[in-house]
């Protein structure tokens, strides 16, 4: 990594740049030779890609319930690369996480993506919304989460306000809101969080996207976040509308409910994000080497499917997990 490569943002060097500064150390011995035509042009970051992902436009499965048109200038990083690093940056997942979509150029976004077997959401109360109660109900979950990241070791957090308030796409079945939130006892000028939600509702469950973003470019991706939403479908019969009341099981919980964060849902890598930025970006390139290693390994045993990416086969709900997520769970 040049000196000049340092310059760019905090959270360009956490979540495009995390990738490529680890490709040399991880990847030498896979590096294509000077003269042989191999690499095309390509960076490190996108031969890793290359490797290791599902390019653009390519339709990619979400487990048995519909599947996502991952758009051009994008890949799709399946689960066993995407889960060795998520684990080797410190975050646990579970049987709900599918993968990461990330862009084909380095940037400063990723998103996650995760189905949660919870049933049939009802939509009722998504007219009612009130979104100072919702963020007041927020922050009251949050505080009481502070103590157990605390006892993890990861800061607690302080919610700061809406970046966009929850907004129900009712014909699609689509739920889109956003927070802003900062460690307690952040240094001055340090990295808020942002935390982009995106839920697409199903007849058994429902598909969570999340984006992981920088505060200044959040109102630039914004558009980016809702066309990789637009993307995605359910299959005939798990489609939100197929629900059958006599038949199928309604989840215990509603939108509100949801978002103001009573169900509690794991996945506390946006916390322990906002670490590694304030450790700042030499710490991030020694704990991601170890990760891309452990993926090359992974692939060395057989080549990645060249055109779709399917999940692994849908595991029974895990008991609720109390976790320590950056905002309310979804």
């Amino acid at each position: 990594m040049r000196a000049a490569g340092l310059a760019k943002s905090a959270f360009a060097i956490a979540a495009a740049l995390v990738l490529s500064l680890a490709l040399q150390p991880a990847f030498a011995d896979d590096a294509p030779q000077a003269g042989t035509g191999q690499a095309d042009g390509l960076s490190r970051y996108q031969l890793f890609l290359k490797k290791a992902a599902t390019i653009g436009p390519a339709t990619i499965r979400l487990r048995d319930q519909g599947a996502l048109a991952l758009p051009a200038d994008s890949a799709f990083l399946p689960l066993a690369p995407a889960k060795a690093l998520m684990q080797k940056m410190g975050n646990s997942t579970d049987e709900n996480f599918i993968g990461i979509i990330m862009p084909w150029h380095e940037s400063d976004w990723f998103i996650t993506l995760e189905y949660i077997p919870a049933g049939y959401v009802a939509d009722d109360d998504a007219k009612n919304w009130n979104a100072d109660e919702l963020l007041s109900g927020i922050r009251e979950n949050t505080n009481k989460e502070n103590e157990e990241r605390k006892k993890q070791g990861v800061p607690g957090l302080q919610i700061l306000g809406w970046v966009e308030k929850p907004h129900y796409d009712q014909p699609n079945h689509r739920v889109i809101w956003s927070i802003l939130a900062r460690d307690d006892g952040a240094r001055e000028g340090a990295p808020n969080i942002i935390n982009y939600r995106m839920l697409a509702l199903g007849r058994q469950g429902y598909l969570a996207m999340i984006m992981v973003t920088d505060e200044s470019v959040i109102q630039a991706r914004k558009p980016l976040a809702n066309m990789m939403l637009s993307q995605v479908t359910f299959d005939p019969g798990k489609r939100y509308s197929d629900f059958n009341s006599s038949t199928d099981h309604v989840a215990e919980y509603g939108l509100a409910a949801l978002i103001g964060g009573v169900v509690a849902h794991k996945l506390g890598f946006f916390a322990l994000i906002a670490a590694f930025l304030v450790k700042g970006a030499k710490f991030i390139v020694v704990a991601v080497v170890g990760a891309f290693a452990a993926v090359r390994r992974f692939f060395r045993r057989g080549k990645p499917e060249p055109v779709a990416a399917t999940a692994a086969p849908l595991a029974p709900p895990a008991a609720p997990v109390a976790p320590p997520p950056v905002d309310p769970p979804a």
